[in-house]
């Protein structure tokens, strides 16, 4: 019996440090290379108000040097010391939040109270390479010890507590937040419930149909053409349809006007928003239902289960994973969605998108594109973390 060595063949020098693979090295130079260009780029915008032409600031040039060093320091580690990958990546996206606070807040002084100071493309170019370069020590980090695997998370706790601090309180988006408080909180809620409801609606019309269509192959192939059909059609199109047929709806039957139902406001858009929602929900309950392998179904015939308990005890659990797949998908297409309807009166983030759109005013579209923007990426994360914890318990079909 011989025993493996991982001596180099003779004639070949023992390589000096360990290096990563090329495919990850692209990735963090990837990350490098707008991180570099935001250092020669302005990082604010600073203007009299909010509509004002303005004055475009960069960084200080000592902190242009260190930020550069920074960006150069990230791909370098990944080629010659791989470890310090996981701490100067999300050192990188911290310093870009700090510096985003910092610089607001000196551009601000001695400013009045209208005037705003906007993040500039080096900041957002800075961010996102920043970004890619925390993705790639997110792959550098799993080849590492298990100590080193939460690393790359290190610049959440960060950005939280310069939140909480109050260190962005002179960047214009949150001046305009501080302004329109309680309308952000109204509008954000109505975001909420329109998309929790939409998808609400679709899971009681579209579990029930995928059940019915995933042992019929021509009812399957009808139920999954129809919301594909659905899904074809654009957003706006589809809200646009919808005015003229439940407009007449709620005057032929008064009941329903006195309910809300019209041809524009909520009605329209949570049927839009159901109507979206149906096709990721119904095609993979019904992949999901059929992907549960025969022979556990033939067992649990032959154990004397009835059909009811075979479905409810061994062949929905298995697909359960599967189709949660389905229902994160559609949770985060209503996000987006959802922002369109404001255009029908339905009210939502989509409030501040289209008011900063028709006034020019970008901090107004930040205002409701971020946040809509993390709604979508909470509902995702959450969901897949829930549909791998029920895959991790339940197996999947």
């Amino acid at each position: 019996m011989t025993t493996a060595t991982h001596e180099p063949p003779p004639g070949r020098a023992r390589p000096l440090r360990p290096s990563l693979p090329g495919d990850l090295q692209l990735v963090l130079w990837l990350g490098a290379v707008p991180m570099l260009l935001a250092c020669l780029l302005p990082w604010v915008l600073l203007r009299p108000n909010r509509l004002a032409q303005g004055e475009y600031l960069h960084l200080p040039s000592t902190q242009a040097v260190l930020g550069a060093l920074l960006a150069l320091a990230v791909p370098l580690a990944g080629r010659l010391l791989p470890a310090g990958v996981p701490v100067l990546a999300p050192a990188a996206l911290s310093l870009g939040l700090w510096w985003l606070g910092d610089r607001t807040a000196a551009a601000m002084q001695g400013q009045s109270e209208i005037a705003r100071a906007s993040a500039s493309s080096g900041v957002w170019l800075w961010l996102l390479g920043a970004a890619v370069a925390v993705y790639g020590a997110g792959m550098v980090a799993g080849r590492l010890a298990r100590w080193a695997r939460p690393l790359p998370w290190l610049w959440l706790p960060v950005a939280a507590a310069l939140l909480l601090s109050g260190h962005f309180s002179d960047w214009s988006v949150t001046r305009e937040l501080s302004v329109q408080q309680a309308r952000f909180g109204q509008e954000l809620g109505q975001h909420v419930r329109l998309v929790l409801s939409g998808l609400g609606l679709a899971l009681l019309i579209g579990a029930p149909l995928a059940v019915w269509a995933s042992g019929r192959e021509r009812v399957a192939g009808a139920v999954l053409g129809a919301a594909n059909a659905i899904q074809t059609v654009p957003s706006l199109a589809l809200l646009g349809l919808l005015i003229a047929p439940l407009s007449a709806l709620s005057n032929a039957v008064p009941g329903l006007r006195e309910l809300g139902v019209s041809g524009i406001g909520t009605a329209p858009a949570l049927t839009a928003l159901t109507l979206y929602a149906l096709l990721p929900v119904l095609r993979n309950g019904v992949v999901a239902l059929r992907g549960v392998s025969p022979g556990v179904l033939d067992a649990a015939r032959g154990m004397g289960m009835s059909g009811a308990q075979r479905f409810w005890r061994v062949q929905l659990p298995l697909a359960l994973p599967v189709w949660l797949s389905g229902v994160r998908q559609a949770a985060v297409l209503l996000v987006g969605v959802a922002s369109v309807a404001q255009l029908i009166g339905a009210g939502g983030l989509g409030y501040f998108i289209f008011s900063g759109l028709q006034s020019g005013a970008g901090d107004l579209i930040l205002l409701g594109a971020v946040p809509a923007a993390l709604l979508a990426v909470l509902l995702d994360q959450g969901l897949r973390a829930l549909e791998q914890a029920l895959g991790n318990a339940l197996g999947r079909a």
